[in-house]
């Protein structure tokens, strides 16, 4: 099926950018397991080394499978372009330093992941970039934080493990009144419930591992530009030359070659296979796990062992209504927190689970849980962890597409055995 006519997303998920007539037949797409290509003529290779061709030259720097991918997420995210990368931190780190120089701010919602939130706030002190952290839907302290000095606006679209979701729209605006894009991270949230880009982001973000590949078996990471930014303006006097090469495309440039291809940050091409054999059942396992985890939701509220559930799916919860407003209605993401009494009682709680898996990943069509308290912030000082809404009772849940019944089941057993 060629790209010449858009299909509706459950059906673009599956055959956008397949192209079996290139492929002998195969309806699958091939995994190019090379390291390099040969180039039958000099003439050919130089040019393909300048630009003026764009073949194939070594894998480091672009592989056939992994465009395939590309394009395939360019179109489910309504983007121009984009570059796999070998996971999300990677293409968190390559796009971020792509925009900053010594010296440069960026402002940021508070609700991080994890790894985010240490790259911003640590690494980046080393090279005298200042990272500005806001609540995530405080638009005035957002505002307050912007000066000549920042180059961008990060967000996520639903917080880990915060659970909050911020108003793009709003915050978009503010980005582009101050000339600025707007980076994103869908991962959570995924394209089948938000179009960041639609709603006004320049740039999205995903961890491929987690929804989008769907079985943990394939780390993957991407960026995808809007190509709707004017990077040709006073803040970015540094884009001059990618202007010149890419056009619209000049940050997905800037990103590639000054940085992807020298990082080393390359996407595996069997990664990109599994994650576009993943991509095929996503549309499915969405359905069931947004299911499941309202369900899940609901069934812990009402358990009196425990003492909360953020979940933005819940009428309460403080970011249900733009949760309602910018997922059109089909769900609120298939992962929530909850709180027990302490930490004892999480591990408990944990070590009582027959079928539920403890690990430090989500987005798996199974479900998975873990206690961040003590496993992904156990390096961070109680008080920065409590700063980000991380508790000794705080329990993550990464709902997947098992039948709800053995779900619950599996839960509520595990917490009547609690002391």
């Amino acid at each position: 099926m060629g790209n010449k006519k858009r299909y509706r997303f459950a059906t673009e998920v599956i055959h956008a950018a397949q192209e079996p007539h290139k492929w002998n037949g195969a309806t699958t797409t091939p995994v190019f397991q090379t390291a390099s290509y040969v180039h039958e003529t000099a003439e050919n290779l130089s040019d393909t080394f300048s630009g003026k061709k764009a073949d194939f030259i070594y894998s480091r720097l672009s592989n056939p499978t992994n465009t395939v991918l590309e394009k395939k997420l360019c179109m489910l995210e309504g983007g121009q372009g984009a570059v796999v990368m070998s996971s999300g931190m990677s293409a968190i780190t390559n796009t971020c330093m792509a925009l900053l120089r010594a010296g440069d701010e960026f402002v940021s919602g508070n609700s991080l992941f994890m790894s985010t939130y240490l790259l911003f706030t640590s690494v980046f002190k080393k090279y005298d970039i200042n990272a500005k952290l806001v609540p995530t839907n405080d638009l005035d302290e957002l505002e307050k934080n912007i000066t000549a000095k920042t180059r961008f606006i990060y967000m996520e679209t639903i917080g880990n493990p915060g659970m909050d979701i911020p108003d793009l729209k709003k915050i978009s605006e503010i980005a582009h009144r101050y000339g600025l894009p707007l980076i994103v991270d869908n991962t959570i949230a995924t394209p089948y419930l938000c179009k960041p880009i639609e709603i006004g982001a320049d740039v999205v973000i995903h961890s491929t591992t987690k929804f989008l590949s769907g079985h943990g078996n394939a780390p993957g990471g991407v960026v995808i530009d809007s190509g709707s930014f004017d990077w040709n303006q006073e803040r970015f006097p540094d884009f001059k030359p990618f202007i010149e090469r890419k056009g619209d495309l000049a940050l997905l440039d800037k990103i590639w070659r000054e940085h992807h291809i020298n990082f080393g940050t390359t996407q595996a091409p069997f990664h990109s296979y599994l994650t576009m054999t993943g991509l095929e059942t996503f549309v499915l396992r969405m359905e069931r796990q947004l299911e499941n985890a309202m369900s899940v939701a609901n069934y812990l509220k009402d358990r009196p062992e425990v003492e909360w559930v953020n979940y933005p799916g819940l009428s309460d919860h403080p970011s249900h209504e733009s949760g309602k407003k910018q997922f059109s209605g089909k769900g609120f993401g298939a992962m929530l927190t909850f709180g027990l009494k302490d930490q004892k009682t999480c591990f408990d709680m944990i070590n009582n689970l027959e079928l539920i898996y403890h690990l430090a990943n989500l987005g798996d069509c199974k479900t998975l849980i873990i206690h961040p308290w003590s496993s992904q912030y156990v390096s961070f000082t109680d008080e920065v962890k409590l700063q980000l809404g991380i508790k000794p009772g705080l329990i993550r849940l990464s709902v997947g597409i098992e039948h709800i019944k053995d779900i619950t089941n599996d839960l509520g057993c595990a917490i009547s055995k609690t002391d």
